[in-house]
């Protein structure tokens, strides 16, 4: 090839592109170039993973993402995570040192519980539970504020400025805990994006769905022929059964077999306690009548008590024989149980067809000592102001209201000093036995007394005001179970359904 044609060549060559020289300078600049490529995306990659985090350390994510949709709605982690925290310290708070026994190990706190197995939701664990239990509460509120809004419902005042005072609490009990504020204090217990304004906004809900769940509950009305045949349904499950037992159990061998020798051996001295029981009729009250009976019989010093039992916690064992509508007063027998012989005394059965009552009442403590305990000196204290307070309000116009007022003034039952000291709808036993005993006492409106009090937690004297009878204790029953039976399945009814959102994975950590 001639020099002219190879350089005309080169010339095309290069014009083409094809030219070896420039050939190897495009492949230097096409490296050069995907390096670039290469550190310009690593360097987008980077910050975008540090805008992330630094988004995720902020709760920006938490309170603008979805985490579920309830019913068409969407809520944030936030709120998913102050529900989920509340539905783990309600659990940890109802069964305390039990919680293990449902195999929960708090010691990794609420937002630890992903690899803790859960058996009381299938293949789970107790994220999981806890999680479905935020959810359903979630929907349920909704739903009550759905309810309310349609209703026209609307929280008061009073209510606001509640819900006010219990903001103003939170504030002050962040900052008793050592914090600087509420926001770090919500954040640090209730999980990443709770702050104050959203407990607000749910504590708001919350009231509004109080409200419309008692408004609801007010429109579900029934008459007495319809409590009264709901309640003759129950067949003595809500009745209470008063009796005398006493149990005498058969000798287990070291494998904790039972003969048939043991059995029979404890059916005697069960028989022979009852035996004793009928001959000793020259002892009028059944209690000590029984108690001498066992000590007659087996050579045993006992202190029998009376007990008073609501049909449906009876033993299983003894439950048909006492809730035979045939049963009266003196009734006795021996009932065979799984580990020996029950002798059963029936004392009384009480259907709950007693008016209820209300009352108001001055509560006077005494004072404890260092040891916690109540000296006869202390106590004759307390009883002294509670005369000076009932003589107070004889000195003036001896009306319910001035004594309401004198409740307000001088109480210290927290329960009722801010309502006149007043208790409605009182059921048998659900005061301590002296105060009990005033109550269904055959008073009538108007009388007064001072009565002892004491619970373990206090000791002192109730000045008490008689205000009068209500409706039948079991119509109160028969309309609870009503409105439960008709609240639950309206609600599960209008709450609606959720759906995981793709943020599901902040929520619960």
């Amino acid at each position: 090839m001639s020099a002219s044609t190879e350089r005309k060549n080169r010339i095309a060559a290069r014009e083409a592109g094809t030219d070896k020289k420039m050939l190897q300078q495009q492949e230097a600049a096409r490296k050069q170039a995907k390096s670039r490529r290469k550190w310009t995306v690593g360097g987008v990659c980077v910050a975008l993973l540090l805008v992330l985090v630094l988004l995720l350390q902020s709760g920006f994510f938490y309170n603008h993402t979805t985490a579920v949709k309830i019913g068409g709605q969407s809520h944030s982690p936030a709120e998913v995570n102050y529900y989920y925290a509340n539905s783990y310290f309600d659990f940890v708070n109802t069964y305390g040192g039990y919680a293990s026994l449902f195999g929960l190990d708090t010691s990794s706190g609420a937002f630890g519980l992903r690899r803790q197995a859960c058996n009381m939701i299938e293949n789970g664990t107790w994220r999981d539970y806890f999680l479905q239990s935020a959810y359903g509460s979630m929907a349920q509120i909704q739903a009550l504020c759905d309810y309310a809004r349609a209703e026209g419902l609307e929280l008061s005042e009073e209510d606001l400025a509640n819900l006010d005072q219990q903001m103003a609490a939170l504030e002050a009990s962040a900052q008793s805990y050592g914090y600087s504020k509420a926001d770090t204090f919500l954040a640090a217990n209730y999980g990443t994006g709770v702050t104050t304004k959203l407990v607000r906004d749910i504590n708001r809900n919350s009231a509004l769905a109080d409200l419309a769940y008692t408004h609801k509950t007010d429109s579900l009305v029934y008459s007495d022929e319809e409590l009264e045949t709901y309640y003759a349904g129950l067949e003595g499950s809500r009745d209470y059964y008063e009796y005398l037992s006493y149990a005498v159990a058969a000798q287990a061998a070291e494998d904790g077999s039972v003969s048939d020798a043991a059995k029979a051996e404890a059916r005697a001295d069960a028989d022979a306690v009852l035996a004793a029981f009928k001959d000793g009729g020259d002892i009028e009250e059944p209690a000590e009548r029984l108690s001498a009976a066992v000590e007659g019989a087996l050579d045993e010093l006992v202190t029998v008590e009376p007990s008073r039992t609501a049909g449906d916690s009876l033993d299983a064992s003894f439950a048909d024989w006492l809730k035979d509508a045939g049963r009266k007063a003196g009734d006795c027998t021996v009932i065979e149980g799984d580990s020996g012989f029950t002798v059963l005394v029936f004392l009384e059965r009480d259907d709950n067809h007693y008016p209820t009552v209300s009352v108001r009442h001055i509560l006077v403590e005494a004072e404890a000592d260092e040891n916690g305990e109540w000296s006869d000196a202390a106590l004759a204290v307390a009883k002294t102001r509670a005369e000076e307070i009932l003589a107070e309000w004889e000195s003036g116009d001896r009306t319910e209201e001035s004594f309401a007022a004198l409740a307000e003034q001088y109480s210290t039952d927290s329960g009722s000093n801010t309502k006149g000291g007043l208790y409605e709808d009182i059921a048998k036993g659900q005061m301590v036995e002296e105060f009990d005993d005033f109550c269904f006492g055959g008073h009538k409106p108007g009388d007064t007394a001072i009565v002892y009090g004491s619970n373990g937690q206090y000791a002192g004297y109730h000045v008490v005001y008689f205000v009068g009878e209500g409706e039948l204790y079991s119509n109160v029953l028969a309309r609870n179970a009503l409105q439960r039976e008709a609240l639950n399945a309206w609600i599960t009814e209008i709450s609606p359904e959720y759906k995981e959102g793709a943020f599901a994975w902040l929520a619960g950590k």
